[in-house]
């Protein structure tokens, strides 16, 4: 249910909004508009005596009951875009933000060298795995703590802010001590006390959708984060599970413009998971941002083919640097621009 105020509603009429919610026995969360106050009330079930009750309290304009299950995260609560503050990056704005790093953080070197490179090529944020979930427990597993070490010592050389990812409820805090974006994988989509407990964290989360979820599951799966009182929620499309076998997942771009429609969070796509091969990933990555992408987070890794994980879908830096010109004129086409890279005229023929 929420409940919107009239315009130039007083403080005083809005708390006494959240007093009779209270009263009830429910929450309430705040969505301040450009002209008026939304309050979402939140609980389960409401009954028609709430409604009845608010409809009668001075500055209200119109108690409407969403419809949707997932509450908090939807257009119908908070119509406007949600862009969320990651140091000085700014995701679900106008700007294209684009994360790139390894899939695994496997020495000091190899990510610091990374690091220097992606920054170079335009990329505004760093990704690199600490704890990796890995199908096979003898594959490498992450370097754990000294892995998120490093990313913070590649953090302290370029300036770039970190997004790893946190594996269970017990090491939220080790990673939040490091990270900036605590990221969600796919296998955990659906762990809700994992995403109660990053909720509880308020740091902003990278949500990736699960490989058989549904784009409703998916923004459950977000609500449970928001519940929490943690509304800086990205969500990430990284390829589903289908019947074809020649790429690693098949990517869903058509969830770029379902989510816009249905939700408020800002949308950010994985075109290296959502392929699995290299050299389909500068093409996806195009296809994305003309979808209508916030951003973008794409594996680059300085030899590949040594890579511990993940390496046949990791970009080299120079293929990288190559697509992210042609990034930034898809980025114009569409009314947007690319951060950290010159709007320049380059040619739009498919990347090498």
């Amino acid at each position: 249910m929420i409940v919107v105020m009239q315009p130039g509603a007083t403080q005083e009429q809005i708390q006494a909004v959240i007093d009779r919610v209270a009263e009830f026995g429910f929450q309430t969360k705040l969505a301040p508009g450009a002209e008026r106050m939304v309050i979402g009330v939140v609980g389960s079930p409401l009954p028609d005596t709430l409604k009845e009750a608010l409809e009668r309290l001075p500055g209200v304009e119109e108690v409407i009951r969403v419809s949707k299950r997932y509450k908090l995260v939807s257009r119908e609560f908070y119509p406007l875009d949600t862009v969320i503050q990651v140091r000085d990056v700014t995701i679900g704005g106008n700007e294209v933000v684009v994360i790139a790093g390894p899939c695994s953080v496997e020495n000091e070197r190899q990510i610091i060298e990374t690091a220097r490179a992606v920054k170079a090529a335009g990329a505004s944020m760093l990704r690199g795995g600490a704890f990796k979930p890995r199908t096979s427990p003898y594959e490498f597993r992450g370097l754990g703590e000294q892995g998120l070490k490093l990313l913070a010592k590649a953090r302290q050389e370029t300036g770039l802010p970190i997004v790893t990812e946190v594996l269970s409820a017990q090491h939220v805090d080790l990673v939040a001590e490091y990270a900036d974006v605590l990221q969600i994988g796919a296998r955990n989509c659906q762990n809700y006390l994992l995403l109660e407990a990053v909720g509880r964290a308020k740091k902003p989360v990278l949500l990736k959708r699960g490989m058989a979820v549904q784009i409703e599951e998916w923004l459950l799966a977000a609500e449970y984060i928001v519940a929490q009182g943690n509304e800086q929620v990205i969500l990430c499309e990284r390829g589903i599970r289908t019947f074809e076998t020649f790429t690693r997942n098949t990517l869903d771009l058509n969830a770029v413009p379902a989510v816009k429609h249905l939700s408020h969070l800002p949308i950010i796509v994985d075109p290296s998971h959502g392929t699995g091969r290299w050299f389909m990933v500068p093409a996806m990555m195009l296809a994305a941002v003309a979808a209508g992408a916030d951003g973008l987070i794409v594996e680059v890794h300085p030899n590949p083919d040594h890579a511990l994980s993940d390496g046949a879908q990791s970009l080299t830096p120079e293929n990288f640097a190559a697509v992210m010109s042609k990034l930034a004129a898809v980025a114009r086409a569409v009314g947007r621009s690319l951060r950290g890279v010159a709007t320049a005229e380059p040619s739009l023929s498919p990347a090498d």
